[in-house]
This record gives structure tokens, C-alpha cells and sequence, in this order.
């Protein structure tokens, strides 16, 4: 059958053709296009000086473990319930005593406002409408106070410690965020020393930031971050003396290398609200047999697990080599996954291995 034609009309048109409204706040404009976490990271690049975006962006060392817990986090499945009533639903839950409206918060970052002019006061503003805790850093720009007040009566505010070898002035922080309303203490206990951070080394990040061409240069084209960087209050840490080395360097010199479980609790002890210990977590490669360094790669996902964490000798395994780390131990390895795997890591020859040794700084 012939596909019959005609003229169209401007009524006709007109539905089909509609305009989008131009938003002429440049700022707004930005972020309505954001549409995903990647997307707001790519405007941040963008406008932002290499130094303090690498700072922000990367780890230490080759940067393994922070690439592993993005994988984590990309490895993760939801399974939906279907045929149920979803008119309304509850996003939050109940975090160490209080609720929360959403099930993430804001974490504890060091030279906050290096990488946006308001910083801190903005992240706690932004928390607070939003329900949920943020966490203010040993190393951040804003005062404990000048937080407390940026998230209001609605805001949860959670401080990070670092300890120091000066253990005086360390709990006078804990003090000051006690009396200013933070409910919950965040203990730092992976930094002992601090980690390689390559890509501040190379980029010159010391406090106040190294200025050579490269990084001029780099800047010239990010006016808008020259200008409040030049035109606020200058760049420091809020709780720390000034300090003119390597964010390195400075955990290197203040932080205490000796704390142990008992300094823990000596801290708790000290705090009248809630308290948490952030840290990396390590994991060993078993060594007593080949067998069972391979069996974590070849177990599906609908494995039926016995009470000591590993599926019943009836379960098939089949060969997904490249995922053993992250799934149950099988009882029984396919040759084919053993073959793959054997020459890659040989427990004789690997021993154990930690995740928790690329230190980054919070």
C-alpha cells in the first residue's frame, strides 16, 4: 500500500515543536545537565585548577584500592520485589541512634574550601535540607563552629579526628565539637603514617599551593576560581597551625603513629554522643592450599551457602574467574578456572595481601 503525503501545516507543527525555556543562570544551567555523579566530576574538572581537582579525585600511590571500591560499589545488584506497593517509600533508616532521611552522607574532606569557595558551610547547609549527616574534617577550612551554624537546628553534624601527638589539643577539638552539637565522633585509625599521594607531589599541593608556570597556566583558563580564590579569606586550616610543607608532610609531623585499640577506647571514653573508627579493611589470600586460593573465583551468585560461609559440596561451580574476589568459596574448582588462575596468583608466591595500604587523606 502506497504511503499517501501531504503539505503539513503550521497547527499541525506547532505541538511537536516546542522550545525549551533558556535558563540564563549559568550556575543553574550547569547543574540541571548533571544528570549522574560523572557528570557533575566532568564540570568539576572543567573548572577547576588541576591541583586542587587531583587532590580531590585521586589516592595514593597508583591509586589500587580507591579503584577497587569504585568496582565495589559498580559490582553491586539490586533485586526488586515486584508487585508491591510502592506509593510511598521510606528512603531513610536509623544511623548510630538518629534518623536519617537518605542512606549516604557527606564525608570528611580536608582543604574543602581550595576546592569551592564556601566549603564546609556549604556541604552542612546542603546536608541539613537534605536530611542527612555531614562529617567535618581534623584538616578542614571551616571552623567547628562556623559548621554548626551553617547546618542550623536540622543539621547532623559528625567530626573526623585525626589523632595527634599532642593529645591535649587533639580532645580540645573533641570538646569543641561536643559543645557546638556534633553528635557523632569519627576516628581516623589507618593513617600511622601518611600515604604517597603521587599526584599531589607532582602537581606542587602544599599550603599555601606551590605556584609554578605549569600550574599558572594551568589556572589561567578557570577565572571564576582565581577570583574567589584571591577575594575570600585566605586558604588554612581551621583547627591547625599554618603550615607550609605537603599535606604529607604535615600528617607525617603532627599525627600520632603509636595509637592502639586502648587509645580508642581512652577516646569514647572522652565523647558523650556517638563515636565510629574509619578505616581501610584487609584481607589475606589464604596460603594452606591452592585449592582454596582459587575456589573464591568459580561460584555462582545463586550458590547455596552453608552456616560457615561456604556453598554445600552438592553446588556446581562454574568458571567466572575473573570475579574471585568478591564471591563465596566453592567446594569443588573446575580445571579450567584453576588453570586460569593458578599462574596468575600462586598462594606460595603471593602470601597475603592488603587493601587497606593506600592511605588517602580525609
Amino acid at each position: 500500500m502506497a504511503i499517501q503525503r501531504r503539505i503539513p501545516k503550521i497547527r499541525d507543527l506547532a505541538p511537536l515543536m516546542k522550545f525549551k525555556k533558556p535558563t540564563l543562570d549559568f550556575k543553574t544551567r550547569r547543574l540541571q545537565e548533571a544528570h549522574t555523579i560523572y557528570d557533575l566530576r566532568e564540570i568539576a574538572k572543567r573548572r577547576t585548577p588541576k591541583a586542587p581537582f587531583d587532590y580531590t579525585d585521586g589516592s595514593a600511590e597508583q591509586e589500587l584500592s580507591i579503584a577497587r571500591a569504585r568496582q565495589a560499589f559498580e559490582d553491586v545488584e539490586f533485586h526488586p520485589s515486584i508487585l508491591r506497593d510502592v506509593s510511598h517509600v521510606d528512603t531513610g533508616w536509623d544511623v548510630l541512634g538518629r534518623r536519617v532521611a537518605l542512606p549516604f552522607g557527606i564525608a570528611p574532606t580536608g582543604f574543602t574550601r581550595m576546592m569551592q569557595t564556601e566549603g564546609e558551610a556549604a556541604g552542612a547547609a546542603a546536608a541539613a535540607a537534605a536530611g542527612i549527616p555531614f562529617s567535618l574534617s581534623t584538616m578542614g577550612t571551616s571552623s567547628i563552629e562556623d559548621v554548626a551554624a551553617a547546618g542550623g537546628p536540622n543539621g547532623r553534624n559528625w567530626f573526623q579526628l585525626y589523632m595527634w601527638k599532642d593529645r591535649d589539643r587533639s580532645m580540645a577539638l573533641v570538646e569543641r565539637a561536643a559543645k557546638a552539637g556534633f553528635d557523632t565522633l569519627l576516628v581516623t585509625v589507618d593513617v600511622p603514617v601518611a600515604g604517597a599521594r603521587l599526584r599531589d607531589s607532582r602537581n606542587g599541593m602544599t599550603i599555601p599551593p606551590t605556584l609554578t608556570p605549569k600550574t599558572v597556566l594551568n589556572a589561567i583558563p578557570r577565572p571564576e576560581w582565581w577570583i574567589n580564590f584571591l577575594t575570600t579569606e585566605p586558604l588554612a586550616f581551621a583547627s591547625l597551625d599554618r603550615w607550609s610543607g605537603t599535606v604529607a608532610q604535615l600528617l607525617d609531623t603532627m599525627f600520632d603513629p603509636t595509637v592502639t585499640f586502648e587509645d580508642l577506647a581512652w577516646i569514647k571514653s572522652q565523647w558523650p554522643g556517638s563515636s565510629s573508627s574509619k578505616a581501610s579493611r584487609t584481607w589475606t589470600m589464604p596460603s594452606a592450599s591452592p585449592t582454596s586460593a582459587w575456589t573464591r573465583s568459580c561460584c555462582p551468585t545463586t550458590a547455596a551457602v552453608s552456616s560457615t560461609g561456604r556453598p554445600s559440596p552438592s553446588t556446581s561451580c562454574r568458571t567466572s574467574c575473573a570475579r574471585w574476589a568478591r564471591t563465596p568459596r566453592c567446594t569443588s574448582i573446575p580445571a579450567s578456572c584453576r588453570a586460569r588462575t593458578s599462574s596468575r596468583r600462586s598462594p606460595s608466591a603471593r602470601g597475603s595481601r592488603s587493601s587497606g595500604a593506600r592511605t588517602s587523606t580525609g
